[in-house]
């Protein structure tokens, strides 16, 4: 799904630190779940992240029967259906893993885009294009935007202490000319 905001911004961009961050440190996974809801026979949101452990609670707003069928590579599947009389439903995953895709079988248009990260910094941008990164100690990190039809950007930052910075990423359409 492409959303295009003013000056051809993107949302739905997944954006998340893969190099810098120290070795061996670890962070503690939120006990708060991640919500992705079935409303008006879409997942929203449509592209999220969330760690190792946390929960992901599954809403069905639309009270229609849904099917959340979840396709990790790394992490177990799981295929659940969600009729009118279930309105909720808990998961979570056990191992990192990169973006993949989770689509209700009962209505083909449904998909939904989520990673699972072992430390909190990444974001997904919004209409406007922006994201934030909170909380990096000073250093050179190298992140790494992905998005579901345009693939992968990279990018390298380095953050001074209390230090915000801007990093612009640019994606081309498919098949344009680099």
């Amino acid at each position: 799904m492409l959303v295009l905001g003013p000056g051809n911004t993107m949302a739905n961009i997944m954006v998340s630190v893969v190099k810098g961050l120290p070795a061996g440190k670890t962070y503690p996974a939120p006990k708060e779940p991640v919500v992705m809801d079935q409303n008006g026979c879409h997942y929203e949101p449509h592209v999220f992240g969330l760690m190792v452990g946390q929960p992901l609670k599954v809403l069905n707003s639309d009270g229609i029967l849904h099917n959340v069928h979840a396709l990790p590579k790394v992490n177990k599947q799981f295929n659940m259906a969600m009729p009118p009389t279930v309105k909720e439903s808990t998961q979570s995953f056990g191992q990192a893993e990169g973006m993949f895709m989770i689509k209700c079988d009962v209505h083909p248009w449904m998909s939904a885009y989520a990673g699972v990260f072992t430390h909190p910094f990444y974001s997904v941008s919004k209409k406007d294009g922006k994201f934030t990164i909170g909380g990096l100690d000073p250093g050179t990190y190298e992140i790494e935007a992905w998005h579901e039809k345009l693939g992968v950007q990279k990018a390298t930052v380095t953050v001074a202490a209390n230090e915000s910075k801007t990093v612009a990423i640019k994606f081309s359409a498919p098949g344009a000319a680099h």
